[in-house]
């Protein structure tokens, strides 16, 4: 039964279908596990019992009777805390929304349970989504799975936690600049960032609606395909087959390598030669549009998550960590016409960057230029949690201020994860891609 937590969600599913697990006895597993090992609610805000059991013996039912709803019925899973859940207090991570209980689900929890996915509860992450490194004084920092001293990375930090501890067998979270990416590479997972629209943000409470998209953090590739399936109610893509042989990588060099610290920068150069080797074409070269449209990134983030949350930050200034309540005051430095003219811009720098990146399967950075850094330093030295929040999220913006979609692998070096981006909507191939990528990093 242990090993159970171990496996990845594909392989529990399997394993229902074939009659071997019942979901009940799995989710109890899990929230067995939850009790005993995260006594201090560090890595779960709340768990959802009740529901928990609710789903995992109708699931039971349908197994039985051979009726599953889908590869992933039974299956547990962990929510940000930011996804709206019905009778479930939500309150993404801040004390300004303490208390917030949502009458309906998300959208996408709402059709992943109508694939028979088990609830097991919501986990942690920084206020309203605003950081990279997954430090959160105001309610928790989860533990990061290769040194708990380390910043776990954000803002899903709790979503990567719950799994990179055995505690869910897949969590969902959100990548507003790096989101989903960052804690799935810190703590060696995998994490898909999909393209902005392609899943709905109903009931997601918001950063930047414009840069928000929801994704997965998993154990395998495979994972990350089904459970985009399930929370769309699509067909997984067929990963079969997948191969390297033939495809046409680019490692970009503007931006995304400059000042990557001396481990990530190994391990990306490391994975990027396996890559090479299993029978990709690599290529490498510059984009001169990147350095400009991250110098874009402080008026369209801030100015739109400002605009969304000034009024509730002013109200209760006294209740949010300083350095996330002055990252977002940065928004009110903008006028409207700046902000206009940043998005006019951006616009034009993507057609630039589509048209330079269109001959290539993917484009290859880095995930983190830099390692989790020690969380108490963070907490002492504003100054410090500043810059290093910053160049956490610089290389994993690039998908979001080009409008990608993106998937980080783990290199097999601790806290060290090689991204692949590809275009707008190209989900499908990008995770073929991912499944010969994970196996020759393997």
């Amino acid at each position: 039964m242990h090993d159970w937590r171990k496996m990845t969600a594909g392989d529990l599913g399997r394993a229902i279908g074939a009659g071997r697990i019942d979901p009940i006895e799995l989710t109890a597993c899990f929230l067995d596990a939850i009790r005993a090992e995260d006594p201090d609610h560090r890595i779960y805000a709340r768990a959802t019992e009740a529901r928990a059991l609710a789903e995992a013996e109708a699931a039971s039912a349908r197994a039985r009777a051979g009726h599953r709803l889908s590869q992933l019925d039974g299956v547990p899973m962990s929510w940000k805390d930011l996804f709206d859940t019905a009778g479930t207090v939500t309150e993404a991570g801040s004390h300004l929304l303490a208390g917030r209980v949502p009458a309906a689900d998300a959208e996408v929890l709402r059709k992943a349970t109508l694939q028979g996915l088990v609830c097991l509860g919501k986990t942690h992450m920084t206020e309203l989504a605003f950081s990279g490194l997954g430090v959160n004084p105001m309610t928790a920092t989860p533990p990061n799975v290769n040194d708990p001293a380390l910043a776990p990375g954000g803002s899903s930090s709790g979503a990567a936690a719950s799994v990179a501890f055995g505690l869910a067998a897949a969590g969902i979270g959100s990548d507003t600049g790096g989101s989903v990416r960052i804690p799935a590479a810190w703590n060696d997972l995998v994490g898909l960032k999909t393209t902005s629209g392609r899943l709905p943000l109903t009931g997601v409470v918001p950063l930047c609606e414009s840069f928000d998209t929801v994704g997965p953090l998993t154990r395998n590739v495979e994972d990350a395909a089904l459970l985009l399936a399930a929370m769309e109610g699509s067909a997984a893509p067929d990963l079969r087959g997948a191969t390297l042989a033939g495809t046409r990588l680019l490692v970009m060099e503007t931006v995304a390598l400059a000042d990557c610290r001396e481990a990530p920068l190994a391990a990306f150069e490391n994975a990027v030669a396996r890559l090479q080797a299993a029978g990709a074409r690599i290529e490498r070269g510059t984009a001169p549009e990147l350095a400009e449209a991250q110098g874009l990134s402080g008026v369209l983030f801030t100015t739109e998550a400002y605009g969304t949350w000034a009024d509730r930050i002013e109200s209760e200034p006294e209740k949010m960590y300083a350095p996330v309540r002055e990252r977002f005051r940065l928004g009110n430095r903008f006028t409207g016409a700046e902000y206009v003219a940043a998005w006019r811009r951006l616009r034009e720098l993507r057609a630039l960057w589509h048209a330079r990146t269109a001959g290539f399967d993917a484009v290859l950075v880095p995930t983190s230029p830099i390692l989790p850094p020690d969380v108490a330093r963070l907490l002492a030295d504003e100054d410090y949690f500043t810059t290093e929040n910053l160049l956490a999220l610089r290389n994993t913006r690039i998908g979001n201020l080009m409008g990608l979609c993106g998937l980080t692998l783990p290199t097999g070096i601790p806290s060290c994860g090689i991204t692949l981006l590809a275009a707008p909507m190209a989900e499908e191939r990008l995770l073929r891609l991912g499944a010969a990528a994970e196996a020759a990093l393997a």
